[in-house]
């Protein structure tokens, strides 16, 4: 399975660099391959300054040896070998009326001292964070989650669109980060699921992105917006870096198993504000979307 589900992730990789370098029209992916020196390695593509995006990245990565201390507390386990991969990106587009988005698609397994696999799941999930609310573009990006996510369970899209509503909460801020998508984590063969079945959800899943997200982009990319508005899109920005260091759990994993900081860090916008006390004009379209933060919406 995680050779199956590298090779996966590999193709998915050329699949949405295609198709955002398509939209952008200007700017492509510069590509790093790196190693990790306990064992492993990715591969990074970023894009920057484009017509379109003005950061992204859409990172690789196979890794693994012996589990980390911090990690061995977290699944409550003695010393443990590991393997990782998956697919992470995280889009920032130059227009405000354009929303940042972020998805993953991951694969773990563990082993006993002989080599044997004692415990392996899935993760991942895909979510939206706009700056200006347009109603129809959640709708679509919810519609398109719950599309792939019905072909394999029509429990699955209500179960993890709450997982993600949860998941991506500001708890400091007492705020979403978006409006959510899905998010799932630790998902494991039971009788009525098999690890071919999970696979093959969680790469219809990631096969979605460019449907859930394009036409997003393309029906936004030319609105017009104020210098009021690309400072917005800046304040807003840094509650999205506030989530990423402070509660995300794919941030922290990188970090304390000595992950490469370029590619964890990607995630971070190139301009971002943190104004004092700073509050949106009643009534303005700026409090419209501090007001559906303040708790989760069923757009569909």
């Amino acid at each position: 399975m995680k050779n199956k589900f590298y090779i996966y992730i590999q193709n998915l990789q050329e699949q949405i660099c295609k198709g955002l370098e398509d939209i952008d029209g200007v700017a492509q992916f510069r590509e790093d391959i790196w190693e990790r020196p306990e064992g492993g390695g990715g591969r990074t593509r970023v894009i920057e300054n484009g017509q379109v995006f003005e950061k992204g990245g859409v990172n690789i990565s196979a890794v693994h040896g012996k589990l980390p201390e911090a990690m061995q507390k977290m699944f409550n386990v003695g010393e443990a070998d590991f393997f990782a991969c998956g697919l992470s990106l995280v889009l920032h587009p130059k227009n405000p009326m354009v929303p940042t988005v972020h998805a993953n698609w991951r694969y773990f397994e563990m082993y006993d001292e002989k080599g044997n696999v004692i415990n392996s799941w899935f993760g991942g999930g895909q979510d939206l964070t706009p700056y200006y609310l347009f109603e129809e573009d959640a709708i679509h990006f919810h519609q398109t989650c719950k599309t792939a996510c019905d072909k394999y369970d029509s429990a699955f899209y209500p179960k993890y669109k709450k997982q993600c509503d949860d998941y991506f909460w500001n708890a400091h801020r007492n705020e979403a980060r978006g409006i959510g998508g899905l998010f799932f984590d630790y998902c494991k063969a039971t009788e009525e699921q098999s690890m071919e079945d999970l696979f093959r959800f969680v790469s219809e899943v990631g096969n979605s992105f460019l449907e859930a997200y394009v036409p997003i982009v393309e029906k936004r990319k030319d609105l017009p917006f104020t210098p009021e508005q690309r400072t917005w899109q800046e304040i807003r920005r840094g509650r999205y870096v506030e989530f990423n260091l402070v509660h995300d759990k794919g941030t922290l994993f990188g970090l304390k198993t000595n992950g490469r900081i370029e590619s964890i860090l990607m995630s971070l916008p190139p301009h971002v504000q943190w104004r004092y006390d700073h509050h949106p004009v009643s009534g303005s379209e700026e409090e419209k979307i501090i007001k559906v933060l303040e708790k989760p919406v069923d757009w569909l």
